[in-house]
């Protein structure tokens, strides 16, 4: 992030950006628990840009909103191509130009998924036919609200470079 710069400066920023451009999105988010769809409205104008958002923290939810069954048990949950299903999948729900997916585990391990490491975060976003997608692996941080913040500088910051 530039100096001098907050996350909410990044957020405002991006969201702008999309306004001009005449660019809608929409966010499906396990880890980050809806942080970067609050960001998105947090900037006049926004209802130009955000067209929804699913905060999908279990499988079933993810699911339930279009990720195909198959990828989370063939790659896992905490994978690229669940990330990249989730963008695919909101980004279609939506009938947006941009869609945004991320999943991961900030804390604990997750007792429910055996491919859950601590730290390690996966997203997506697609837009005009091209698929950006990251593993970021979380520095040690004071707390949960960080490491979601961090994620969605990272994305924030993906969405501006392109």
């Amino acid at each position: 992030m530039p100096r001098g710069h907050d996350l909410a400066d990044l957020w405002r920023e991006v969201t702008l950006t999309l306004i001009r451009r005449g660019q809608t999105i929409s966010t499906m988010e396990s880890c980050t628990g809806g942080l970067i769809a609050s960001l998105i409205t947090d900037t006049e104008g926004a209802s130009e840009v955000l067209k929804g958002a699913f905060v999908t923290y279990c499988n079933a939810a993810k699911v339930m909103q279009g990720v195909p069954a198959e990828v989370i048990e063939r790659y896992g949950v905490y994978s690229v191509e669940t990330a990249e299903a989730m963008a695919r999948a909101c980004k279609r729900a939506y009938a947006a130009d941009i869609g945004v997916g991320v999943t991961g585990t900030l804390g604990r391990p997750d007792p429910n998924n055996s491919d859950s490491v601590p730290g390690q975060v996966w997203y997506a976003v697609v837009r005009d036919g091209r698929t950006v997608t990251e593993a970021l692996a979380l520095p040690p941080l004071d707390s949960r609200a960080a490491c979601k913040r961090y994620v969605a500088e990272k994305i924030g910051a993906a969405l501006l470079e392109a």
